[in-house]
């Protein structure tokens, strides 16, 4: 069973049969329908029902010659709303399913960006050769399973431009010392020395959230799974629209990266508005323009 389906509204399943009937309920209401064709006797066939607005539950397997179809997996998925990303774009296949995971190097956050890439069928159809990378905008969403609301860091207009510009610097210099540039190095170690001993200082009589505005930081074993603390812009509930269960679409900054966040009601610690901030545990997706 999918660990992610919770977030958008569907947590009354809870077992195998559960599972099999929203699969074939998906089949049966599927708004959408992609097929690619790999050879005369086998297609990928990807299915979508909507269960709110640019948020849904994917059905993927493949199609014999009969036309019979055989499901491969499924996933819960929000429509990323603007684009995120578009940084030189790597795709690899996993290798027990259909499912394909982008993977590109957004200097923003520091590390590469692993995401889950919602669709396959028009990647297929317009591939991205191995071992190729090419610019692509790249819709980024997230479903989270838990989360809390965190109240914002107070500062001047003078303080957040020096943050904007500070991350711009550093986003820059990395840029640099990936292409091997000594003096970008070692401008990069002398400032994370410089944090350390400012965060070393502050740790004793300030809380730890007061002093790390925003985070991005990869979590545990999938690697594109993340814990992350960003600024929410905008609060949307909306409810499924099968299930009646209510979630939330936050729209979350993180390291000047806006993406949408859907996580359920019941999950969530505190009241997310405009301007607080919001901390959990996220499985990053994301839909390529080809």
């Amino acid at each position: 069973m999918h660990s992610f389906l919770k977030s958008i509204g569907f947590g009354s399943i809870k077992n195998r049969s559960d599972e099999e009937r929203l699969i074939n309920l998906v089949i049966e209401n599927s708004s959408e329908r992609q097929l690619f064709r790999m050879s005369e006797e086998r297609s990928i066939v990807e299915l979508y029902m909507e269960v709110a607005e640019d948020t849904g539950v994917v059905v993927r397997g493949e199609q014999d010659g009969r036309g019979n179809f055989h499901v491969s997996h499924y996933c819960p998925v929000r429509r990323g709303s603007s684009v995120t990303t578009e940084e030189p774009l790597f795709v690899n296949k996993r290798v027990d399913t259909d499912a394909y995971t982008g993977m590109c190097d957004d200097y923003r956050i520091g590390v590469s960006l692993i995401f889950y890439i919602q669709n396959v069928v028009e990647l297929l159809k317009n591939p991205i050769r191995k071992k190729e990378r090419r610019r692509c905008p790249v819709y980024l969403s997230a479903l989270a399973t838990d989360g809390k609301i965190l109240l914002p860091v107070e500062k001047t207009k003078k303080e957040e431009e020096k943050v904007k510009m500070d991350l711009q610097n550093r986003s820059a210099l990395i840029a640099e010392a990936k292409q091997g540039n000594p003096e970008a190095m070692q401008s990069l170690t002398f400032d994370d020395i410089d944090q350390y001993a400012l965060v070393s200082r502050r740790i004793r009589r300030e809380d730890i959230y007061s002093i790390v505005e925003t985070s991005f930081i990869p979590y545990g074993s999938e690697s594109d799974n993340y814990s992350i603390l960003g600024y929410i812009t905008a609060v949307e509930k909306v409810q499924n629209s099968f299930t009646k269960e209510e979630f939330y679409i936050l729209k979350v900054v993180c390291n000047e990266m806006s993406f949408d966040v859907c996580i359920n009601t019941e999950d969530l610690l505190g009241e997310p508005l405009p301007g607080r901030r919001f901390r959990g545990n996220i499985w990053m997706q994301g839909r390529v323009e080809v």
